[in-house]
């Protein structure tokens, strides 16, 4: 089948043919239409292994299609239902971190697209038990766009702990960061987009922020403070952020920051400022099963819509370089339908 790999750590995805899969336990094989592609998918496979993984390994999770096998021991799924990756794979499902919704900080997890072959591939296996089930009536495209940047949005939203009526700053207006605003624009949460390029703030305000400021022409933290009268109440760091060195200036006295994506650059943290002013500083997985389903529900009924855009899988190499040069506009989705 036709499928992305990398080939060993250290070197960048390629276009090559591997063999088809073959659903095992609890598993189910998917025929994937379209794909999610975001930067984290590149990076995460392409990283030298922190653990025993095998190559070639195909990249990429955000993926969806039709079932077309069922292992053994699968149960509430059929051939023919839509089922999506999301970036937890599997997990134990037994120990704290998973019976406390945190199955992505799970020692057992397994990472679709980094530790097992994700969905860059014309087929694609999940775990029936952890995939995310795909409602009818969906576009195509935005939930493949959904499962990825839609998932980790929700997931890091939550951390933010920004409430409706609040400030929260989204920094960085790209896959993630411009569906944060929709979701935050959703639950009430009044929002500023913080980002160096006028065509991504132009995003920002089309999906609903109220503030919008340019970090390469002003100073983001100043502008901000003045503008919400203090700070904000919550700031989102996304793996776009133009720059993290000021951004516990973001927020007010006992205000929280939160990062996903791995931004670039280096956040002080002076204790100090963090004790005396009461700040939260906390790191975002990007989501699980739980955060899935209230992004596809909310993209089901209309209430989310992400701008996407779309390439055909043939040219993955070319849409990698324009995503790896902030040349896509909101989400990048690969389509394998044809």
């Amino acid at each position: 089948m036709r499928a992305v790999v990398v080939l060993a750590a250290g070197e960048r995805p390629r276009r090559g043919r591997v063999p088809a899969p073959v659903p095992g336990p609890h598993q189910a094989l998917v025929r994937v239409t379209r794909t999610a592609a975001c930067a984290s998918a590149v990076r995460a496979a392409a990283a030298r292994p922190e653990g025993p993984r095998a190559f070639p390994l195909v990249p990429g999770h955000g993926g969806h299609g039709p079932v077309v096998a069922l292992g053994p021991g699968v149960t509430g799924v059929r051939i023919g239902d839509e089922l999506g990756s999301t970036w937890v794979a599997s997990a134990c499902g037994t120990c704290a971190l998973c019976l406390t919704g945190h199955e992505s900080l799970c020692p057992a997890v397994a990472v679709t697209g980094v530790t097992v072959h994700g969905s860059w591939a014309d087929l694609m296996l999940v775990d029936t038990r952890y995939a995310a089930r795909v409602p009818g009536g969906c576009d195509p495209v935005a939930a493949a766009a959904v499962l990825s940047g839609g998932v980790s949005a929700v997931r890091a939203l939550r951390s933010t702990g920004a409430q409706a009526g609040q400030w929260l700053v989204v920094s960085g207006i790209g896959d993630v960061g411009h569906q944060a605003v929709q979701h935050a624009v959703a639950r009430g949460v009044r929002v500023v987009a913080v980002d160096d390029d006028e065509g991504r703030l132009a995003l920002a305000r089309k999906h609903g922020a109220e503030l919008t400021v340019n970090a390469a022409a002003q100073d983001a933290s100043r502008e901000v403070r003045t503008r919400t009268d203090g700070g904000a109440h919550a700031a989102l760091l996304t793996g776009a952020a133009p720059d993290v060195r000021d951004a516990l200036a973001l927020v007010r006295p006992g205000g929280t920051l939160t990062l996903t994506g791995v931004p670039a650059g280096t956040l002080p943290l002076g204790v100090p400022a963090l004790v005396g002013r009461g700040l939260t500083v906390r790191g975002a997985t990007p989501g699980d099963r739980r955060d899935a389903v209230e992004a596809l529900d909310l993209l089901a009924r209309g209430v989310v819509e992400p701008t996407v855009t779309v390439r055909p899988f043939d040219a993955v190499e070319s849409a990698l370089a324009d995503l790896e040069a902030g040349a896509v506009e909101g989400s990048l989705v690969l389509d394998l339908s044809d």
